[in-house]
């Protein structure tokens, strides 16, 4: 996986003319379909009721976890640690919300701004342990250049 010629796309994306919206939803258009692991990618931002994350633009099925609370599932303890969440086998997470049957891991990364949750990246696999350490620092790179749209 070449992640410093997608890294490279996301940044064209990023500094293109056009609505913030707009460019997150072809983010996750272009992980989901650059990526093989990558079934689901999606965008979940802090919303102006404290503690809340809302789902934003994503590429994927449809969730019916629109609005998560910090601290529930995968998606909600990234936002209440402010910190990367990798779980390779969510059959063995307690806390976990599940958006399909199919969804065997997941790894969320903050999107921060200063020292503000602005919202996170999501991501969704049908796969057992598909995430590496390069995985997570792409994403940790993207959740750097987006939190620039803000």
């Amino acid at each position: 996986m070449d992640f410093e010629k997608l890294l490279k796309e996301v940044e064209d994306i990023i500094n293109k003319d056009g609505e913030r919206e707009e460019k997150l939803k072809k983010i996750t258009e272009l992980l989901k379909e650059k990526i093989p692991h990558y079934d689901w990618a999606g965008f979940y931002l802090a919303g102006e009721k404290q503690g809340m994350l809302y789902l934003g633009p994503f590429a994927g099925e449809p969730t019916e976890h629109v609005e998560i609370p910090f601290g529930n599932g995968i998606c909600g303890q990234a936002a209440e640690r402010e910190m990367t969440f990798i779980v390779q086998d969510v059959s063995k997470e307690t806390n976990y919300l599940p958006c399909s049957p199919e969804v065997k891991s997941e790894i969320v990364v903050p999107i921060m701004k200063g020292e503000k949750l602005i919202g996170e990246i999501d991501i969704d696999s049908h796969q057992i342990s598909p995430f590496t350490k390069k995985d997570r620092e792409f994403l940790e790179r993207i959740a750097e250049l987006v939190a620039n749209l803000f």
